[in-house]
């Protein structure tokens, strides 16, 4: 991981000109890079509560957690007060502006990529990997669209870990975290967080994938109406947009996985490692069967998985070697 000086990053941001968008830590910078490439600089505003507290838990589990599905942080700067986070650049930004923007549709093969690099992502903080095992379980605490970043290939990883912990079941309460109308409402109600809590939010999330509908703009009412008529529910509020232009099979599909995520009872929500398994088969059965060769689908998005992760921790021994 770089450390950089203010200096440096002053420059490189055209003086904090080139802003990106601003969230609950500060605004977000595009930078051109000293060594070469483009980077997203997070700057901590002035007046962010518990902002020193969310850059250090930031740096310290990224600094520790690698997946293709989860935001690379690459370096850091603390200088004369300033905190400042540098993250690999995502060219489309965040999965809420380019799901509601009325210029560009995702299309439905988009979104069921989408949903499935999300639960990757989720599965790893979960449930780890064989490389480097993510111990104990990290709960992100908010996960919601905003916080969904795009690549350049449109594929999806999470980003904002600053409100993240480390999953330990001692039973006590903690103020609450997150965004509303993403948050669990067993943990509003407890104000205990769990691995179910992000679960829950992977549901609304599902959802708003299906239907282009923001939770503030009562994404749960028309959820709740889609419940009466399992049948033609979901058709009834899917993105308008995609009407012809996806199956209403797999639509159905995933509703029913999002379904299971808002369970009322957090113990009957499927695990992230479920979630996986589940959209690796809607997304199979569209395989013609060759032969009498086949894998198992989630068997073989998992060996998958396993190398792509043994790739990143072979080119970040690379990097520290030659450093």
């Amino acid at each position: 991981m770089v450390y950089s000086n203010a200096r440096d990053i002053q420059k490189a941001t055209q003086n904090f000109t080139n802003i990106l968008g601003e969230g609950s830590f500060g605004p977000v910078y595009k930078a051109t890079m000293p060594a070469g490439g483009v980077a997203a600089i997070k700057v901590l505003a002035s007046n962010s509560r518990q902002g020193e507290k969310e850059f250090q838990t930031e740096v310290s589990l990224l600094g520790r957690l690698h997946h293709r599905n989860l935001v690379n942080l690459v370096g850091y700067c603390v200088d004369k007060g300033q905190y400042m986070l540098i993250y690999e650049y995502m060219s489309n930004g965040s999965l809420e502006k380019r799901l509601y923007s009325e210029d560009d549709t995702l299309t439905w093969d988009e979104r069921l990529q989408i949903a499935l690099d999300i639960s990757h992502g989720i599965e790893y903080l979960h449930e780890g990997s064989v490389v480097q095992q993510a111990v104990p379980p990290v709960v992100h605490r908010d996960l919601k669209s905003a916080n969904i970043l795009l690549d350049h290939s449109m594929r999806a990883k999470v980003a904002d870990f600053g409100l993240s912990k480390e999953e330990v079941f001692d039973g006590r309460k903690s103020s609450l975290k997150g965004t509303y109308g993403y948050m669990d409402p067993a943990y509003i109600s407890t104000s205990k967080s769990s691995l179910k809590s992000d679960i829950y939010s992977l549901g609304v999330i599902f959802f708003e994938l299906i239907t282009a509908i923001h939770p503030h703009q009562n994404l749960m009412d028309y959820v709740n109406l889609a419940t009466m008529d399992p049948d033609g529910g979901v058709d009834e509020i899917l993105d308008k947009r995609l009407i012809g232009k996806c199956s209403s099979e797999e639509a159905k599909s995933l509703a029913k996985i999002a379904f299971r995520c808002l369970h009322k009872t957090p113990r009957k929500r499927p695990s992230s490692g479920e979630i996986s398994q589940a959209i690796v088969k809607i997304k199979q059965r569209r395989l013609p069967k060759v032969g009498t060769m086949s894998f198992a689908g989630d068997d073989l998005n998992r060996l998958t998985s396993m190398i792509e992760d043994q790739q990143v921790e072979l080119s970040k021994i690379l990097s520290q070697n030659e450093n």
